[in-house]
């Protein structure tokens, strides 16, 4: 058996940034993995630019999250913001300032499971410690979504990722897993995956889709 490291993800919004369209941007449904390492990030001290040390810690780890409420997805928020300097499609810049809009869960509730891979720099004691005095203020996706709880629940021994949340209340939901099945889950792809190249880019991940 293994030793996992389970977060709870709560507060009134939370926004997991997905693919953006300049004006529109929407969240995703459930924790992305850019999400979690600007979160874990920030609880370490990593600084935004230091993409060195973001990508070590993206090389450390893998994890599944659960929706703990499902109708948090039929609840979405959306604000306004007025923006300048946005890229055309031509990619040059608007001269006028362009109204966007930015997508929020409300009332969100996730529980995370984190597995710890051999030899990462940052492994669970040091992420555990880090989540229980963070260096800089987390939040759930952006700025404007603080967390309403500690984010750390507790460390437990499973065999693998879904289990290890089979054993966290409430014990149901959809899960979103790096880990899994490929005969008998249903596989879906993530565009979250930074490249760590100082730009938002980023390639696929599969994810495996798993009712608890």
């Amino acid at each position: 058996m293994k030793e996992y490291l389970i977060l709870k993800l709560k507060g009134p919004m939370q926004s997991w940034g997905g693919h953006s369209y300049e004006d529109y941007r929407p969240t995703e449904k459930y924790p992305t993995r850019s999400g979690l390492i600007g979160l874990l990030g920030a609880c370490l001290g990593i600084d935004r630019k230091d993409l060195e040390n973001q990508q070590k810690l993206n090389e450390s780890f893998i994890f599944a999250a659960r929706a703990d409420k499902k109708e948090v997805f039929t609840k979405k928020l959306i604000d306004f913001h007025t923006v300048e300097d946005v890229l055309k499609v031509d990619g040059s810049i608007n001269p006028y300032p362009v109204v966007t809009k930015r997508e929020y869960l409300q009332d969100a509730e996730f529980s995370l499971a984190i597995s710890f891979l051999p030899n990462a720099k940052y492994g669970i004691e040091k992420v555990k410690a880090a989540l229980n005095k963070p260096i800089f203020t987390p939040c759930l996706g952006r700025k404007s979504c603080p967390i309403s709880r500690p984010l750390y629940e507790t460390t437990i021994k499973a065999d693998n990722l879904v289990s290890a949340l089979s054993m966290i209340e409430p014990k149901a939901g959809l899960i979103y897993s790096e880990e899994g099945n490929e005969e008998l889950d249903k596989v879906m792809i993530a565009r979250d995956q930074p490249l760590f190249d100082g730009k938002r880019h980023f390639y696929n991940r599969k994810l495996y889709l798993i009712k608890q």
